[in-house]
């Protein structure tokens, strides 16, 4: 499992988000990509065992393209949630919670 990891949950419906877009950025670089599984759930984006360095990163949601391949107008295009990582021998989970006007997150576990 990637030492960051997310889980995006629909409440609008009150269901996982499957197959929403999401890249690991740090700075300028992209340290991964892909799609959330059935469960709403992203456990791939830095290979297992990867290096997790101190700093600032960023999570990004392709949340626009995901409610409209569901037919569903949207205010929020892309969610960008930034995050610093203090410790990299931990884990970071970070939970998006998504409706068509709104959305919330936090630190997992």
């Amino acid at each position: 499992m990637s030492a960051i990891t997310t889980h995006v949950l629909d409440t609008t419906r009150g269901r996982p988000a499957s197959r929403v877009s999401i890249r690991l950025e740090r700075g300028s670089e992209l340290l991964g990509r892909g799609e959330t599984d059935a469960d709403g759930r992203l456990r791939t984006l830095l290979p297992a065992g990867a290096a997790l360095d101190a700093g600032a990163y960023r999570l990004v949601f392709d949340t626009g393209a995901w409610f409209a391949a569901q037919g569903v107008d949207a205010f929020y295009p892309e969610v960008a949630v930034d995050f610093i990582v203090r410790d990299g021998t931990q884990h970071y989970h970070v939970p998006l919670l998504l409706s068509p006007f709104g959305y919330s997150t936090y630190r997992g576990s």
